[in-house]
Order: C-alpha cells, then structure tokens, then sequence
C-alpha cells in the first residue's frame, strides 16, 4: 500500500519573493526528478529543466536498496516501481572457477523493503517522470540548458537557452541535478570535484532475452579479466567487462569484440539481442560543498562513486529525500535560511564512505595479478569460514547507514549511548483503527510525527509544546500493543482519550508483529520526533518530551510563535494560480 499522496504540513503559501517558482531543478535524471515529486508532494511550485531533449534512456543503475524503496513509497510511487524490480537480488563474488568468495543476501527487511533490489533505471525514471503529472505546481521542460545563475539576497536568477532563444527563470532556491559532467558545479558555481579515476575503462552491455536466465548478480573476479552477470527485470541480462590495456572504446563498439567477450560465458548457438553498450570510467569523487548560497548540488552532481555497492543512484535519492523537506519548511516559512546547511553536514559525510566502501571493493575485484587473486581468494574464503564474519557479510553490516550527529536534530533529553537520535527508524507493519494492515509510514503520512509508546503524546506533552508542534504541521501518534487497539481510557481532566473521534488529531497504531515495542525495549526514550526523511530529530523520555520539542525547533530556526488556530496537520497547501513558467528576456 502506498502512501497517499498530499502535504501533511499546514496550508501556508510558500514564500514567493517575487519568484516564478520556489525551486528551480536542473536535471531530469533520477535525483533531479525525485526531488521535483517531493518537492511537489509538500505544495511548492517547482521548474525542472533539463538540458536534454527527453529522459535518458541508456545502460546505468541496476540495483535499489531498501531506503531507496522507501522514499519512493513516501511520495507515493512505490506501486509503479515495484513490477521493475527484483526483490532480495543476490550478490555473489566467486573466482575464476565460478566458486563463491562472498554471498550479500540479506533476510531482514527492517525499514519496510528488501535491502537488496535489481531494478531497470530508465523504468523507473519514467515513474518518477510520470509522476510528476500528478502536481499542477510543477513544471518541467526539455531542451532547456541553464547557462548562467546571479544570485541576490531573494533568490536566484537562471538564464536558460531554449530552441525559442533566451529565458529566465526566477527562482527562491536552485538544486543542480546535472549528473557527474554538471555545469552546475564546475561552470556556474566553480567548485573542485576532488577524487579519482581509475585506470581501467569497463564495457557494459544490456542483453535483452536473457540468454542464461539466472537469477541474482555475479561478480566474477577472473585476473585474466573481472566481469560482471546481472539478472535485471523482463529478460534482461547486463554485463560488464574490464577493458585491457590497449583496448579501445572503438573496438568495444564491434560485434565481433561482444562475441570474443561473450563466447566463454554464452553459447554461440544463443541469440544475442543487444538492446545498448556504453564504455564507462569509474570514477570516485565528491564536490567541495553541496550548497553555495541558494544553490544546492544533488546525485551525482555532488558526488561519484564506483558501481560496486550499486550506491550511485540510491545516495543521489537520499540527497533528494534528505534536501526536499528542509526546503519545504523553508519555503513555507516554517525554518530559518540555516537549517539548509544541515544539508551539507548531514549528506556529505555519508556520500564519503559510500565513496570509500564502492572503491574499496573495486580495487578487491579489479586485481589482475595471479598472485594477488589468489591472496584475496584466501582472505575472503578465511572470512566465510568465521560464522560472525560471514553474517556480517552476508547481511551487508558493513554498509554505512546515516548517522548524523550535527544538523536538524536534538539530543535534549536522549539518555541513550549510542543515541537513537540521527539514525534511520524502523518500518514495521502496523495497525491502525482505520485500516487492519499498513506500512508505518504510510500511517504517519508524508511530514513530521512524534510517536509516543504507552502514551497519549497530548497528556505528557506542555501546552507550548503542543502549540510548536501544531505549527510545525507534526501529527501526533500513539503506538500500542496491537491487541489495545480499540482499547480508550476514560481521562480524568474530561478530554477524550487517544483515537476516540474520528477527527482526532492523534493517530494510534497498533504494533502487530512486536516490531515496535521490541525497538522501544531496547531504548529509554519512549518518545520519538521522526523527520520526514524518517530520521530521528528526537529522542526522551515522556518525562522530557516537551523540553527535546523546543530544543528540536530552535535546532531548525522554527518560529516560536504558534497561530492563533492551529493547523490541521493534513492540511494540504492551495495550489497555485498557474504552473511555473519561462520568461522571455527582455
């Protein structure tokens, strides 16, 4: 079940300064594209611009991870993408005699999603493109190549060359989606991309009706040449192969270059439908800053990495997922200009070590010393023989996930070490009064929650806390046992308990498989400010509950001044009078 689609922040008209749109995306690839569907979902007008003359539509990401899925279940998409993935893919790396070395194949599903997905990009970039048709506040034109920003105290001015000549867009923010060549970055902004590239060139190769069949993706580490068999949705088959020295793009463009390739691994009597090949470099590099002014750098415009750990294209959506809310606050008036720097200091830290981990693991795959292959077969097979090295492995614990100690959190009021607080929550399946069986992110719905274990949050929180979190547009949640459900206490001071109207602005969930209260068991903090991003802001006890609310909105630069009605917290914004447009200068 996919989230509903709708802003859950109060109705309050963004910001418009005299602008054509709040945000301006340059880039149609996958970052560019889910930052426009959330910025859409949260009620901000949006242009996207992309340099192209439609999406592109050639070999590139093949595997989705489980954050990934679930930010596309947040804006509501998670249906249309799931019939173009393969869930809990297999990643095995064996030597040349096809022997196992590593098996990546995690059993847990703990944010809501297998954590391994083979997937088709162009697919699913045509889902999110398709998506954006939902939103009348967004915008998007091809053959539209932005040459030029002036940025001022009120926004940002983009020159942008059509087939129609010259226009300008006048936006409140930027966000340059460009990919790795982006003129966002090294033109318009001027910042280093520091890193490296590696020596070997590698040719990759989609094949339509799959000539072998298997499922799972095979890492073949062969010194004499390392390559690589992915099984990706409807028959198709991709490889990859290490160019040797010598060997050139042009050469790898022949037919009879694929059949040497292929003639080992393919029979000769299989058909060979190849559907694209492209020659790649892999790179690893990050930009000096991911923010300059009001213009912000997201995928692969901010960062690249080797395809190994396939985190290329997931840390381009966690860049969309992490940047899209603080603009909506922002936007709409809710946060200071400085929680956007926490963009930065969140995001960047954890692109490094996926950077890090991705050419680690290719310098471990691109040995083509026989001796060096044989070390490193040694040291892997060593590692299987040690159960808790080989869980590790298998479950891929050495993946980093995000852990932020600086930026839109608080620890006011967080006991534990380590603290629950800039760490990823949980997904289980819960229940609701309304509906048997639900995502849980689909029952707090697109925006902020504070969810309160055993506790009506209305009866442990202060007036100004209530007050600060009904400005903020946080839904209110109490988790229980399942089997309390329907369960409603009589209150002594007369207010009617949690969930006891149909209207009632606090949401109770009822914690089905245990999944809840086993996270809750394990931590002191019964109360939790879950972000958008579903990242936790905060963490309490009940008894400090109020106290980490005020501490989270001056973390944000939140007003402290409450309406005098608060809003609704599915309220959604008004759309607006036109749909953003190009000027013609002048």
């Amino acid at each position: 079940m996919s989230t509903q689609v709708g802003a859950a922040q109060p109705g309050t008209p963004a910001l418009s300064h005299g602008t054509d749109v709040d945000v301006a995306v340059v880039g149609a690839g996958p970052s560019g594209l889910m930052t426009a569907n959330l910025l859409g979902l949260h009620g901000l007008r949006v242009a996207v611009l992309e340099a192209g003359p439609a999406l592109i539509d050639f070999p590139r990401g093949v595997g989705m991870d489980d954050e990934t899925l679930r930010t596309f279940q947040a804006v509501g998409l998670v249906d249309d993408v799931l019939p173009h993935t393969i869930p809990h893919q297999l990643l095995a790396f064996v030597d040349a005699k096809q022997r196992d070395l590593a098996r990546l194949a995690p059993p847990t599903a703990e944010f809501g999603w297998p954590r391994r997905n083979g997937f088709v990009q162009p697919l699913a970039d045509r889902v999110l493109f398709d998506g954006l048709g939902r939103f009348d506040n967004v915008d998007v034109r091809f053959s539209s190549r932005v040459t030029g920003y002036a940025q001022d105290a009120d926004g940002v001015t983009l020159t942008v060359e059509t087939p129609d000549g010259a226009r300008t867009v006048r936006a409140a923010y930027a966000v340059g989606a460009d990919g790795g060549a982006s003129a966002t970055r090294e033109t318009l902004l001027g910042l280093r991309f520091d890193g490296s590239t590696a020596d070997a060139q590698w040719f990759v190769i989609d094949i339509r009706n799959d000539p072998l069949g298997r499922p799972g993706a095979y890492v073949c580490c062969d010194p004499r040449r390392p390559y690589v068999s992915i099984s990706i949705p409807h028959g198709i088959r991709r490889f990859e192969f290490m160019l040797k020295p010598g060997e050139t793009e042009a050469d790898a463009m022949t037919d009879e270059f694929l059949a040497r390739l292929l003639a080992p691994i393919v029979p000769p009597t299989a058909k060979v439908d190849v559907i694209r090949r492209r020659v790649y470099n892999h790179h690893a590099r990050l930009a000096e800053h991911f923010r300059v002014g009001r213009v912000f750098l997201v995928g692969d415009a901010a960062h690249i990495m080797p395809v190994w750990q396939g985190q290329g294209y997931n840390s381009g959506i966690r860049d969309a997922l992490n940047l899209s809310w603080k603009l909506a606050m922002v936007c709409r008036g809710l946060a200071g200009d400085q929680l956007l720097d926490s963009y930065e200091s969140e995001r960047r830290d954890h692109a490094r070590a996926m950077i890090d981990l991705s050419r680690r693991v290719g310098q471990a795959v691109s040995v083509t010393n026989r001796f060096g292959a044989l070390a490193r077969d040694l040291f892997f097979r060593g590692l299987s023989a040690i159960p808790k090295a080989k869980t590790y492995i298998v479950t891929m614990k050495f993946k980093p996930m995000p852990t932020m100690r600086v930026g839109a959190l608080t620890r006011v009021g967080s006991v534990s070490e380590p603290s629950p607080v800039g760490r990823l929550f949980i997904q289980p399946t819960v229940s609701t009064r309304a509906t048997p069986s639900v995502r849980l992110d689909d029952a707090l719905g697109p925006w902020f929650a504070l969810v309160a274990w055993n506790n009506d949050p209305r009866q442990i929180l202060d007036d100004d806390a209530q007050r600060r979190l009904a400005h903020l547009g946080v839904r209110l949640v109490e988790a229980r046992p399942a089997v309390q459900l329907r369960w409603d206490a009589p209150q002594p001071d007369g207010r009617e308990s949690a969930g006891s109207a149909p209207d009632d602005p606090v949401l109770v969930v009822g914690d089905l498989d245990g999944a809840l209260k086993r996270w809750f068991d394990a931590h002191p903090e019964s109360v939790l400010l879950l972000r958008p991003d579903r990242i936790v802001a905060g963490a309490s006890p009940a008894h400090a509950a109020s106290d980490m609310v005020r501490a989270f909105g001056a973390a944000v630069g939140a007003s402290d001044a409450a309406p005098a009605v608060p809003a609704a917290p599915d309220a959604a914004p008004a759309p607006p009078d036109a749909a953003p447009a190009l000027k013609e200068n002048a």
